[in-house]
């Protein structure tokens, strides 16, 4: 089923604006502390995955050829989202370091919440923003990165995990059977040698040198320095480290959505470094209605990796005879997967009948599972 234009007018978008309900409850927390603190995390993850249940699935395609101009209220809310998580994490910190209102462990919890927003909402924004083509746009989603301490992710995303999803090469591919606690630390350190290891790649086909003023890391590190060094002179050591644990929190939160995106899905190896194309059964399809709306439509992740460059509002489902679905939305999927056996339990039937429908004729999945088969050429 396909929607024409009216679908994108004002009342169509607010459903996306969601994410703004994060910020009163974090001004509630710092004001109150105490039981108001779990309000935030309630938020972003429980009260969505209620609604899910309620809502259900909204499997309606709208389309995809809408013009860019009727997008300006959906697209609005992730120009606005910087300036509104920079206050946030900023404010916060100026406000329990200047006053004695919060006792250590409620500041630790209300900072646990802030990266809740940056996780939930702001990587996710950013992730939406470095796809686009304008210069604004990008410079957002930097922006949006430095504040989580995370600007690699920007490298590794566009230059390793679209190109070579479901391959070796892959770092964010979870393998099949490996827990997320596993997965998360492997991930963390080898993320960013492999984006650096990218870019080395990119400039080296430029002719350039790695120190190449046109080389992104430079500027990755020019803003996280700006980042950290605000936070220092706001709130001194205290300030800093307080900006440190909302930023792991939010890169936590990131790498789990990354873990059940592509959870045991691989790309057949068709021998001397080539991989088949990338396809929507590459990656987990989630139609839940509420978290589509918080995280702007991401579980539509079949189609946007089939369509990078497809703005949120215009990403399509897919029927389960195209892409494979995944039982509940994000946040449910999000905290199955921090207990890895009940994880497995619900997930690798799921894995298993996936390979028998696409992949008939694959006898031994071990390289697969081991990731041991060969890199993509030029990788």
């Amino acid at each position: 089923m396909t929607e024409t234009a009216p679908h994108f007018r004002l009342r169509s978008a607010l459903p996306f604006w969601m994410s703004l309900g994060m910020i009163p409850l974090a001004l509630i927390g710092a004001a109150f502390g105490g039981w108001t603190l779990i309000l935030l995390p309630l938020y972003g993850w429980l009260s969505v995955t209620v609604l899910d249940a309620v809502l259900g699935l909204n499997e309606t395609n709208p389309d995809p050829d809408t013009p860019e101009s009727d997008l300006f209220w959906h697209r609005l809310i992730t120009l606005i989202w910087f300036p509104i998580q920079f206050a946030t994490i900023f404010g916060l910190l100026w406000w329990v370091t200047h006053t004695d209102h919060l006792s250590p462990s409620e500041t630790v919890a209300l900072f646990f919440g802030v990266g809740v927003i940056s996780g939930t909402v702001g990587i996710v924004y950013a992730h939406e923003l470095l796809h686009q083509r304008t210069r604004l746009e990008r410079w957002l989603g930097d922006l949006l990165l430095a504040s989580v301490l995370y600007s690699h992710f920007r490298t590794e995303h566009l230059l390793v995990h679209h190109p070579h999803v479901g391959t070796p090469r892959d770092g964010v591919t979870a393998r099949y059977n490996e827990g997320f606690h596993r997965y998360f630390w492997r991930v963390l350190r080898t993320g960013l040698p492999s984006a650096w290891r990218a870019e080395r790649l990119m400039l080296a086909r430029a002719g350039r040198p790695v120190w190449h003023r046109s080389n992104p890391f430079w500027r990755y590190g020019a803003l996280q320095l700006a980042m950290a060094a605000l936070a220092l002179w706001i709130g001194g050591l205290a300030g800093l480290g307080l900006l440190a644990w909302q930023a792991f929190i939010a890169i936590w939160q990131l790498e789990l959505t990354n873990y059940v995106e592509h959870y045991g899905l691989t790309r057949r190896y068709l021998g001397d470094g080539k991989y088949e194309h990338v396809q929507p059964h590459h990656s987990w399809n989630a139609a839940h209605t509420a978290s589509n709306w918080l995280l702007i439509n991401l579980q539509r992740h079949s189609d946007h990796h089939f369509k990078p460059q497809r703005r949120f509002p215009l990403l399509q489902t897919y029927a389960e005879d195209k892409a494979p679905q995944l039982p509940l939305g994000y946040p449910a999927m999000t905290a199955l997967a921090m207990i890895p056996p009940l994880w497995r339990r619900r997930m690798n039937p799921r894995v298993r009948a996936w390979r028998r429908k696409y992949y008939p004729g694959v006898r031994d999945w071990t390289p697969y599972r081991e990731a041991s088969l060969p890199w993509p050429a030029g990788s």
